[in-house]
């Protein structure tokens, strides 16, 4: 759509003091220009989650990087590219454990449009599918 960019998710279990991300523990790059843009935020402990069609080339980084055809496996595990960011919510989810994937259900449930529920459902399933192979590799 024109660009690299950007939204931020802060996630604490105590009171957020600062609404920028800053020292970012988790990045999921679905484009070459976005992952060289924002990977240099990452902290060394990090992980960088990138959709292997479109990054081509890997920042050298102390990080974790996880690669992965995101919008591919929507395509052709889901049938709709719309769904890449649910998959790679589900993917996220199995690698980080930080987000209860009943609360994520929830979430999807009340913010999809009434028919997509079971799509994106499924796309949340085949992304943590995915997320599990890649922690058992």
């Amino acid at each position: 759509r024109g660009g690299a960019s950007r939204s931020e998710v802060i996630i604490s279990d105590e009171e957020i003091d600062y609404p920028k991300a800053i020292n970012i523990d988790f990045l999921l790059a679905l484009t070459q220009e976005s992952c060289e843009r924002y990977s240099n935020d990452l902290k060394e402990d990090g992980i960088l989650l990138i959709d292997s069609e479109a990054v081509k080339s890997k920042p050298e980084l102390k990080s974790k990087i996880f690669s992965l055809p995101i919008i591919e496996i929507a395509r052709n595990e889901v049938g709709r590219v719309m769904v890449a960011n649910i998959v790679a919510l589900g993917v996220i989810a199995e690698l980080t454990k930080i987000v209860s994937i009943e609360a994520l259900e929830s979430a999807i449930l009340s913010r999809v449009p009434k028919g997509t529920e079971e799509m994106n459902l499924k796309a949340l399933k085949v992304g943590r599918n995915e997320g599990a192979k890649l922690l058992s590799a």
